[in-house]
């Protein structure tokens, strides 16, 4: 899709909502590559985003996060897939906003289903599953729905689906090329 003339896509979203599966389909559609700014935290500190959490803190883990979409909003033509809670530091936004942001809007039913048996996920580790996502929805959903596409996502839909309705709607959120030649 050459209508992005090299603008990075990041999928943002609640965990669990399919950013990284999501993105690396989309990447492969979009002949794009493909990065996953939570696998890259772990690859540079030699530890999981768990023991992170437990080791450092959340403090500590959002200024990792911070310095990789630093570093990775420098490329382009790449997706990436970023954590949970990226758009929760203002300084993000400033990398976020360098290419396009799509929101993977997936309802807590989905999210609980999807996340029940998953114990990495250091933020949903002390509170009851649907009341935590709940609580961080709630807390970050005002954030996300800056995005400049929201995909809503239904429990039937499959990865392929979802990829299908972003590559949808980005025609409809890209500015047109500035062409000096048509004043």
């Amino acid at each position: 899709m050459d209508i992005l003339r090299g603008l990075n896509v990041y999928l943002i979203g609640m965990m669990g909502s399919g950013k990284t599966t999501v993105g690396e389909l989309l990447a492969k559609k979009l002949h794009y590559r493909f990065l996953d700014t939570d696998a890259i935290i772990e690859t540079l500190s030699n530890k999981t985003i768990t023991q992170i959490f437990a080791e450092e803190g959340e403090a500590s883990f959002r200024t990792l996060e911070n310095d990789v979409l630093k570093e990775v909003s420098a490329y382009t033509r790449t997706v990436i897939a970023t954590g949970g809670g990226i758009i929760l530091r203002q300084d993000n936004w400033s990398h976020l906003r360098d290419g396009m942001v799509i929101w993977l809007d997936v309802p807590i039913d989905v999210l609980t289903e999807r996340l029940a048996e998953d114990n990495t996920r250091p933020l949903l580790q002390e509170e009851d599953l649907v009341t935590k996502l709940t609580d961080l929805r709630q807390q970050r959903e005002y954030l996300y729905q800056q995005a400049d596409i929201i995909i809503t996502v239904f429990d039937r839909d499959t990865p392929e689906d979802i990829v299908n309705k972003i590559f949808t709607e980005i025609p409809h959120h890209v500015k047109p090329e500035f062409n000096p030649d048509m004043n």
